[in-house]
């Protein structure tokens, strides 16, 4: 009698290929050793994936901020790296759980709006989101400059903005005016680079730590001001009363003082 097989790899690969037990085994060892291959492969591409998922927010970021007019231009002499958020405004916190992607649903919920008394609607809103999406420039880890979308009433209508403020939270670094129905000629000349171009280097708020920033009816007379526009004294006031809004504790006040505080 032939010695018995003790091995039991040997037994297994001794049965015949058509063997039942042989078969289910074989795929089992098949589907372990893919499990594991699978396994090894993730682990040694996730920080590959990382970084591209990274990338890919990036440069979705940068396509969206450059659509805006002006803003590459102040991104390029600001530096650092662009990131976005979606901060809650009456605690100037960012919501872990309200990515940017899911902002616009969430606004459909009537419950994330806050209704504005007339002595708080500087801007004749009406009511604002509880939620919205800037955009922070770092520098190493300091935040170097903020994107904050603004809005309020103009003389023909609503005026959209986004307003760039420098890392020391008082000084604006530029504005680009992306919608308004002003009229063309006069208050429309908003979007004109030449007017624009005064924002930069403008400060918010005085000594005190009042906002003192408006938008002169003539020639600016002072650090917190920029020309007027003759003819739209109307319109530059709805300029001066969005940016007041905005800046101010129902708008980004929290979120401001919340960089200033190191905390983003």
């Amino acid at each position: 009698m032939a010695d018995r097989e003790w091995n039991p790899w040997r037994r297994l690969l001794a049965l015949p290929n058509e063997s039942r037990t042989k078969t289910v085994a074989v795929a089992f060892l098949v589907s372990a050793i893919s499990a594991a291959l699978v396994s090894g492969a993730t682990v040694a591409l996730r920080p590959i994936q990382t970084a591209n998922r990274a990338a890919e927010e990036q440069a979705r970021i940068a396509a969206l901020v450059e659509g805006i007019p002006g803003m590459a231009t102040i991104l390029e002499q600001s530096g650092g790296e662009l990131s976005t958020v979606v901060v809650d405004l009456s605690t100037g916190r960012a919501v872990a759980d309200l990515r940017p992607a899911m902002l616009e649903a969430a606004l459909l919920d009537a419950d994330n709006w806050t209704t504005l008394d007339a002595a708080q609607d500087l801007a004749g809103l009406g009511q604002r989101p509880n939620f919205i999406q800037v955009f922070l420039l770092r520098d190493e880890d300091e935040v170097s400059l903020v994107l904050l979308p603004i809005s309020g009433q103009g003389y023909g209508g609503r005026i959209d903005a986004i307003l760039a403020l420098a890392g020391d939270m008082n000084t604006v670094a530029g504005i680009a005016i992306t919608n308004h129905s002003e009229t063309p000629g006069l208050g429309g000349r908003i979007v004109e680079a030449a007017w624009q171009a005064q924002f930069p280097g403008t400060e918010l708020r005085d000594n005190s730590g009042q906002i003192a920033f408006r938008v002169a009816r003539g020639q600016a007379a002072s650090l917190y001001e920029v020309d007027g526009i003759t003819g739209a004294t109307r319109t530059g006031r709805g300029v001066t009363q969005m940016v007041r809004f905005w800046l101010g504790p129902d708008g980004y006040g929290p979120l401001i003082d919340a960089i200033q505080r190191g905390e983003f």
